[in-house]
């Protein structure tokens, strides 16, 4: 068959990436847009892989009991593949069963890359406040300009820009300040609300080299009572409840893993941001933390962000320079003081890596708490942890990211053979 070739397919399976599977004459076939159980009509897209195809979906002939109408209109399988907007890929299934095919590509990725069974999985809510079909959660989003200055999403699987009636998805104050927006110049605009409820418009137009003024304003994050310094363009989770979802979890992930941390300890907050899970280990009792970052602004607002923890400080330094001179370089105390720490990664959607893992884990901490956006890069990087003798004891999926693929992950290893901790 040919790319532009038109087929009915049963779908089978869902797969990592947020598309779907099924078989044609042996062959597996990917496609977004379907679910599992139905009959969908499709057009190949790519034909020149010999295990696999591509398509897209133009119609459902037989739909999942799961399937409602898209929560963005102009991305329902009636629209035009080529003007249907990304970033909400399963915003046509029902939320609940959203979640069972998260765990299933979670749990599926853990088998099949990472050579564990995670067992009975669970996945979490971001937020009591959720509403019932998963709108209105993005804080921050990110927008394209065209040559033309036509300001909206790209299309699913592409750099066509398409102009939107509405963005479901971002809180209502977010989607105003989009839908305000006239032309612009070719390049990207991000809209960002801090704590403080105002939405930023940061342009960034391809034409300027640097970071425009808007991008480096500071603006306050909140998580509980305690406050953090960020850039307006710097990293912060998308989701209104995600930081504190998070510092949740890994603050029970560090209890479950060791009770308390060891205040003489070494702890270690790697790609570390502006301090957030650094500042779960202080709170825990940590007192003797290294926060390590890439972005110098980022690390600026750290040590911030730390300052009352006298034993805490902040380094900017790629993760995996970091590591491999604190390998080479501790001393015999340090590396004692580095074994009775927890080291807690919470590494780009690429993940940490071989390089990184294996530094790590020949550190000996007591236990490494891992925060995952990508299930099949986290699945890999625990079988190098497996290798390097650490074992997964637990792992906890949140839907940070409702009507789109992607689930977050916290996974809690500690050396094989280890005691659960007492009290």
């Amino acid at each position: 068959m040919d790319a532009g070739d038109e087929l009915d397919l049963d779908v089978t399976s869902v797969a990592h990436g947020g598309v779907f599977v099924g078989r044609v004459e042996g062959r597996v076939v990917f496609v977004p847009d379907a679910i599992p159980g139905e009959r969908v009509r499709v057009r190949l897209t790519d034909v020149g892989k010999k295990s696999f195809w591509r398509g897209e979906v133009l119609g459902v002939l037989d739909a999942s009991p799961h399937r409602r109408p898209h929560i963005w209109a102009q991305a329902d399988v009636t629209v035009a593949p080529d003007r249907r907007p990304g970033g909400a890929d399963f915003g046509h299934i029902e939320l609940a069963h959203q979640r069972s095919l998260k765990l299933e590509v979670l749990q599926d990725a853990l088998r099949r890359f990472g050579g564990v069974d995670a067992g009975d999985v669970r996945i979490s809510a971001a937020g009591a406040d959720e509403t019932a079909d998963g709108r209105g959660w993005r804080t921050r989003i990110g927008l394209h300009v065209d040559d033309a200055g036509n300001v909206g999403p790209f299309a699913a699987r592409s750099h066509t820009v398409v102009p939107v009636r509405d963005h479901p998805l971002a809180t209502p104050e977010v989607e105003a300040a989009a839908l305000a927006l006239g032309q612009g110049a070719p390049g990207r605009i991000d809209l960002v609300q801090p704590a403080d409820g105002r939405v930023r418009v940061i342009p960034r137009p391809d034409a300027g080299a640097r970071t425009p003024r808007e991008a480096r304003e500071v603006v306050v994050e909140r998580v509980g009572t305690r406050e953090f310094r960020v850039d307006a363009g710097g990293f912060w989770q998308v989701h209104r409840s995600a930081a504190a979802t998070l510092d949740a979890a890994v603050r029970g992930a560090i209890r479950g893993a060791v009770g308390a941390p060891d205040a003489e300890g070494r702890h270690l907050d790697l790609y570390g941001g502006v301090g957030l899970f650094a500042a779960v280990l202080g709170e825990l009792g940590a007192a003797h933390i290294t926060s390590v970052e890439s972005d110098a602004r980022a690390t600026e607002h750290a040590g911030e962000n730390l300052a009352e923890w006298v034993g805490a400080r902040a380094e900017t330094a790629r993760v995996d320079r970091f590591v491999t001179r604190l390998l080479a370089d501790a001393s015999t105390r340090e590396r004692e003081r580095l074994s009775r720490g927890v080291t807690v990664l919470d590494p780009p959607r690429s993940g940490a890596g071989r390089s990184v893992v294996q530094a790590v884990a020949a550190l000996h901490p007591a236990a490494v708490v891992y925060v995952a956006c990508d299930p099949v890069a986290l699945a890999r990087d625990v079988a190098i942890f497996g290798d390097a003798g650490y074992e997964l004891r637990a792992v906890e999926a949140f839907d940070l990211f409702p009507n789109s693929h992607h689930v977050e992950a916290v996974a809690t290893l500690v050396p094989a053979g280890s005691a659960e901790p007492r009290g």
